[in-house]
């Protein structure tokens, strides 16, 4: 069955006039007509009577009337449920970060964004960089924060934030003297690795394997904190985000020393899905985003 014609129709006998469903459908009144007509053409049976400017029902039209009204309630009810959808969807925002990111640049943003959208509920999950993928990728998420660069088929990528990465030493450890060392003083060192797959780990792998450095690895840690205190305590040294380890800098808990030459550092990356509808709320977190990692 035509369901537009049907829908002329049922919309006909419930305004009661031609002219009055043509106004609530927005269309004219010849348009209905022919509709109805079609319809009765194609199943050839009479539906109305039309009777001056009113319409009179036949057997066959009663029928299908009643059979009409419970489709179209139907329909009302589905559009209803994707708007209570729709408008949950555009009040909360899901997130998921690397940890760092998630940690120590998600939070500045998110309270300037509830300021500016208080009624907006923003969830943020804490996870690693394959974790944060994997979600984005199936949906599962609004958008993602990470410290690799990937070229996923599924996901847009777009780099927004560079930082600093220098190793952590206690104060008391023979490099603290330095403000800059070269990789060879890191030879026959007890690194403290961070969590296998994590960018943290891919860079120190990649200095020493550049540098062919001989270097212990007794330890690895999936947590910055956790980290950060085991080098505080003599376990080793490592390799961390300079912001990530400010604040043990700033009181001596820990020294930070760079690489002679360039600078190490790393990339954090926005991630959405490709097919994701970028609603309002969601784009104006983007935007915001971009505008407070490009003042820091």
């Amino acid at each position: 069955m035509n369901l537009n014609q049907l829908k002329l129709f049922y919309q006909a006998v419930k305004s009661g006039s031609l002219s009055a469903a043509a106004q609530e459908l927005h269309i004219t009144q010849p348009a209905v007509t022919k509709g109805i007509q079609r319809l009765q053409e194609h199943y050839e049976v009479k539906l109305v009577h039309r009777m001056g400017k009113k319409l009179t029902l036949t057997r066959a039209g009663a029928s299908l009337y009643a059979v009409s009204e419970k489709i179209f309630e139907m329909e009302q009810k589905a559009e209803d449920c994707l708007r209570e959808y729709r408008k949950e969807e555009t009040s909360r925002l899901r997130i998921d970060a690397s940890e760092s990111f998630g940690a120590y640049y998600l939070p500045e943003v998110i309270n300037r964004f509830n300021h500016l959208f208080p009624n907006v509920r923003v969830t943020v999950d804490v996870l690693p960089n394959r974790r944060v993928v994997e979600n984005t990728a199936g949906l599962n998420n609004d958008l993602g924060f990470i410290s690799q660069s990937i070229a996923h088929p599924k996901l847009f990528s777009v780099a927004i934030a560079k930082e600093e990465l220098v190793f952590i030493v206690p104060p008391a450890h023979p490099l603290a003297e330095k403000e800059k060392m070269v990789p060879a003083d890191l030879s026959d060192q007890t690194i403290i690795m961070h969590e296998d797959g994590s960018a943290l780990h891919e860079k120190i792998n990649r200095l020493m394997a550049a540098n062919r450095i001989v270097y212990t690895t007794p330890l690895t840690l999936s947590n910055n904190e956790a980290i950060k205190r085991a080098v505080a305590g003599g376990s080793g040294i490592t390799l961390i985000s300079r912001k990530v380890a400010s604040e043990e800098i700033r009181t001596g808990r820990l020294k930070a020393v760079g690489m002679e030459g360039s600078a190490i550092s790393r990339k954090f990356y926005m991630i959405h899905h490709k097919e994701k509808h970028l609603f309002t709320n969601l784009q104006s977190f983007m935007d915001l985003m971009i505008r407070c990692v490009d003042s820091q």
